[in-house]
């Protein structure tokens, strides 16, 4: 055998473990690991047919919440107009039912962009846990992975203009829930296992947040980061609730959560559908906004940080791509892709996914240079955000889900 024959099989060998991992990959909350919405499937078309999916499942409710993934269990909730709210237990591969558990709640006051399930559920594999809310109560359910209601814990009100919509997340062995709303606002942690209390960290209130938090690491600490408008950005210890600094109120609601990169956390708010101010900054202790933008913005869909740079989506269809070593208010690249947008886009190998409110999906390159593949079809109206896990991509619609298989690795190496 020559030096490159074994070089060759070497490189093989690591391409296919790549590839078996990222078609194992779980979805574990809202956009994924960590919340940064990125996946390294590969095999996902960039275009494709409706006849293209392997499946496209009719859901017994409506709802704006993504799925949760893990291995061969899918996780998604939907809600019905009498006020009931329902968490499903789907079959990753068939889409066909597992279990159901649902809770009756009012029919409260909506925006018309929300929904009764607006939340996405969290899973560790061992348990998954869920948060639905009216106006008078704020509840998270555990579960077991047979869909034995395990605990459940009731935060009191939850006053706000538009519904419930943050989702929780999990981080060593505890269930964190952000509540920052119109009235008394709080962050709290729970024991994974029991529903018991670990920690409270009380918030100054102003309006309600539909910002998920994220775990950043600096300078060898995790942290937990939590966005809303009273505080701005806020570093948590995720431990005992401990607040390490904030960056400063933010001057309007903030509806997308935080992202990370280059060493900075990327925050905006906006409102009357329009994003209008983003800060940079350092959490690393010096205490210091360190970049500003100001137009061409999203307000509701999560930015992605990848390579160095930064992707803003804007719910009018403009994307920006932005050099995280320049200047924050200049762009590489803005475009319009057409459509409006209230899901947030996810990276698959490289191509930004995102569903626009009419149904279509839109992909383009994550690169320096701009890239539109195209527009897919979903067959329904959306506001949620793709997920992807079990070799899969899944579309969420109003009332629908859709699976599209990535292309088996032996497919996607001939490529």
């Amino acid at each position: 055998m020559t030096r490159f024959d074994r070089i060759t099989i070497v490189a093989l060998g690591c391409f296919f473990v790549l590839t078996a991992s990222a078609s194992a990959e779980n979805w574990p909350r809202f956009r994924g690991a960590n919340g940064e919405g990125k996946s390294e499937l590969r095999g996902v078309p960039a275009q494709w047919k409706e006849s293209d999916y392997e499946w496209v499942i009719e859901l017994p409710g409506k709802g704006h919440s993504s799925p949760a993934i893990w291995e061969n269990l899918l996780f998604i909730s939907t809600g019905d107009a009498d006020g009931a709210r329902t968490l499903h237990c789907l079959d990753a591969t068939t889409g066909k039912p597992i279990w159901k558990d649902s809770i009756q709640l009012e029919a409260n006051h909506l925006h018309k962009k929300n929904s009764y399930a607006s939340g996405t559920p969290a899973t560790d594999g061992k348990m998954v846990y869920v948060t639905f809310a009216d106006e008078k109560k704020y509840t998270l359910l555990a579960y077991d992975m047979k869909g034995e209601r395990q605990w459940t814990r009731d935060f009191g009100t939850f006053t706000s203009q538009h519904g419930h919509g943050v989702s929780p997340i999990l981080y060593q062995g505890k269930v964190i829930v952000p509540s920052d709303q119109m009235g008394p606002s709080r962050v709290a942690a729970f024991d994974a296992k029991t529903g018991d209390t670990v920690w409270t960290s009380k918030r100054d209130f102003r309006r309600t947040s539909y910002s998920t938090p994220m775990i950043v690491n600096v300078d060898g600490k995790d942290q937990l980061i939590c966005l809303c408008g009273a505080l701005g950005l806020t570093g948590l210890d995720p431990e005992t609730g401990k607040e390490l600094w904030q960056s400063g109120e933010m001057p309007m609601r903030t509806v997308a959560s935080p992202v990370y990169g280059n060493g900075l956390l990327f925050a905006e708010c906006g409102s009357g559908g329009r994003g209008k101010y983003m800060v940079g900054f350092d959490p690393s202790g010096e205490g210091a906004v360190k970049a500003e933008r100001k137009q061409n913005l999203p307000y509701v869909p999560t930015p992605i940080v990848h390579e160095g740079h930064l992707y803003l989506w804007n719910d009018d269809g403009v994307i920006c791509c932005v050099d995280l070593n320049g200047d924050l208010s200049d762009n590489v690249w803005r475009e319009r892709v057409g459509g409006k947008f209230s899901g947030s886009p996810v990276l698959i190998d490289g191509r930004l996914f995102c569903i626009s409110e009419e149904g279509d999906i839109v992909v383009v390159d994550a690169k320096p240079k701009f890239k539109l593949y195209g527009k897919s079809s979903l067959g329904d109206e959306s506001y949620a955000t793709p997920a992807v896990g079990n070799g899969r991509v899944y579309f969420r619609g109003f009332r629908s889900l859709a699976c599209l298989k990535a292309a088996a690795p032996e497919a996607v190496g001939q490529r």
